[in-house]
């Protein structure tokens, strides 16, 4: 007899189209989400981008930073605050309105002619101690004066000058941006006002007017 074929199952036959198209479904639907990704990434990053260069852009410099804090500032002693209990005032600012003894210890005597001082005369037990920019702002001169101490000029805001006298061992060079509270230079001593020993010559002035700085400190 014949033997006859027997035809395959259809659950078998359906089992085998299933598995066909199945697969590559999955595999097209993991490729489209990663396409979906990629392109979201780099459209956030592209969009962050102007918004960095932006910041970047308006970003202030540094000498507009020194002009802000500059703006905010008071004069302040042109030495370490921690000092201020040892401080002394050898000579004072002379002012002509002021009471005979005052007037009297704001004179300079030099082989023996009388120079009324144009600022304050401050020493520390006469020994040497840092001397600090009294405010933010640009180094003007330095002068080399052996006779008279090496002095540091100072232009701020306001047409403010400060005049720092008998220093040595200078920190700083003409046209440098300074900051409040920086170390300058060191105390010494000079021939021009030798009974004062080792001090600092601190002179303000306004407008390129010497005016007393007890009218900005708390002396």
């Amino acid at each position: 007899m014949r033997e006859e074929k027997k035809p395959n199952a259809p659950s078998q036959k359906n089992k085998s189209k299933k598995s066909n198209w199945f697969w590559p479904s999955v595999y097209a639907s993991f490729a489209l989400l990663f396409v979906g990704m990629v392109w979201g990434y780099n459209a956030l990053t592209t969009s962050d981008a102007p918004e960095q260069a932006s910041v970047d852009q308006e970003k202030p410099k540094d000498d507009v930073t020194l002009e802000t804090n500059a703006s905010s500032e008071n004069l302040k002693y042109p030495f370490n605050e921690e000092l201020l209990d040892q401080v002394a005032i050898l000579q004072d600012f002379y002012d002509a309105k002021a009471d005979a003894a005052s007037r009297e210890n704001a004179l300079l005597v030099f082989k023996q002619t009388y120079v009324t001082n144009e600022g304050l005369t401050l020493s520390v037990d006469g020994k040497p101690f840092e001397v600090v920019a009294a405010m933010s702002g640009k180094v003007e001169q330095i002068v080399s004066d052996p006779f008279k101490g090496s002095e540091i000029v100072i232009t701020h805001k306001d047409g403010l000058k400060t005049i720092y006298r008998s220093v040595t061992g200078i920190l700083v060079k003409e046209g440098d941006e300074i900051q409040q509270g920086e170390v300058l230079a060191t105390t010494a001593e000079n021939d021009w006002n030798p009974q004062a020993g080792i001090h600092l010559h601190f002179e303000v002035k306004k407008d390129d007017v010497a005016v007393n700085p007890r009218s900005y400190l708390a002396f």
